[in-house]
């Protein structure tokens, strides 16, 4: 029996349906809508956040961030997936990058700060939280230099919380990429959280052309019917939360002795959102993908390459360049069992024998 890396959630068809019938009754499709303004109010109210403003997906999301805040030079991390970094560059930012912390495999936060400092036309720093791991929130906070702007790529870390805080509630925003094959989804889809509400009133404008505004704008709305699968998914959202915790806990149990784990926020709560190892060097890594693949189990190397070295003139990243090399993301998701888990574990073992 196959065990999938991932594996959507299935959205309920009749209550689906019920929401699809409404937009039909409404003739209203797209615009801010009826489901659009539900969705909205109640992941502010789930999530714990104000200022969210739904877009049409993750990438939109870092984008129209950084124009809301008049971003120009970003300093950001190797370590995430290529959109982090790509996604500025394609519309015309300044990037460069900063290596990451060899335990939690996050932006090194001290490091970043004095780059973005030391840099004439740098004035942002875009942070992952890499698998739902918060960053070094609290210190960025403490320190944030005057005039720079903070965004978090918060893609993995729907619903976390750091000292009963929600994650999203740090920096001057934090963008959320709602695709398929996150743990929340509206199949594809994201949202920004702001800080301020002069940065939500801006980038609401950008994302609807920004009409009559005299600014540039694009077309970055959700519609409907994305709206629609997720308020149908936000009704399970906690028991999804729940089962994937809970198989994030039995893999870190049962390999927290024979595999590298990234540390994770000692204040911070965990969503399940991946779990992936790290390998004594990428030879054993193969191994273990080979074994992984004769008994029908996937899996990823997330993130490989690191993105600096995807971008020309980058400087070499060695403790980003060094984790690529020997880290694995291994299947979980809603459907997972707490036996597939145990499975997957006992290949692992046997592998390393």
């Amino acid at each position: 029996m196959n065990i999938n890396l991932n594996n959507p959630i299935k959205p309920d068809l009749k209550k689906l349906t019920k929401y699809l019938e409404q937009v039909e009754d409404n003739a209203w499709y797209t615009n801010f809508g009826q489901l659009h303004q539900q969705l909205t109010e109640r992941l502010e109210a789930y999530l714990g956040v104000q200022n969210l403003l739904l877009v049409n997906n993750g990438t939109s999301a870092l984008q129209v961030a950084a124009k809301a805040l008049s971003a120009n030079g970003v300093v950001t991390t190797p370590f995430s997936f290529i959109a982090t970094a790509s996604a500025l560059k394609w519309q015309g930012h300044k990037v460069l990058f900063s290596d990451v912390d060899g335990k939690s495999w996050n932006l090194a936060a001290p490091e970043a700060i004095e780059l973005v400092n030391q840099q004439d036309g740098f004035d942002t720093i875009v942070a992952t939280h890499v698998y739902g791991n918060p960053c070094d929130v609290e210190l960025i906070e403490a320190q944030q230099p005057s005039g720079v702007n903070v965004i978090y790529d918060a893609a993995h870390a729907f619903g976390v919380r750091v000292a009963e805080r929600s994650v999203l509630t740090f920096g001057d925003a934090s963008t959320l990429s709602f695709h398929a094959t996150k743990l929340f989804h509206t199949v594809e889809g994201g949202a920004i959280c702001f800080k301020k509400k002069e940065h939500f009133d801006i980038a609401k404008r950008l994302i609807n052309f920004a009409q009559h505004h005299g600014e540039i704008g694009i077309n970055a709305k959700m519609n409907e019917y994305q709206a629609a699968v997720g308020l149908v998914n936000l009704d399970i959202i906690d028991d999804v939360l729940s089962h994937r915790t809970h198989l994030f806990e039995t893999y870190t149990r049962l390999l927290k002795n024979d595999f590298i784990l990234p540390e994770w926020h000692d204040k911070a709560s965990k969503n399940g959102a991946y779990f992936v190892i790290g390998c004594a060097s990428s030879e054993e890594r193969s191994k273990i993908e080979s074994a992984l693949q004769e008994n029908n189990i996937q899996s990823r190397r997330y993130f490989e390459p690191a993105i600096n070295t995807q971008f020309e003139d980058a400087d070499s990243m060695p403790i980003a360049e060094d984790r690529v090399s020997k880290v694995l993301c291994l299947p979980l998701h809603y459907y997972m069992t707490v036996q597939d888990v145990e499975r997957v574990c006992k290949v692992l073992k046997e592998s390393k024998l």
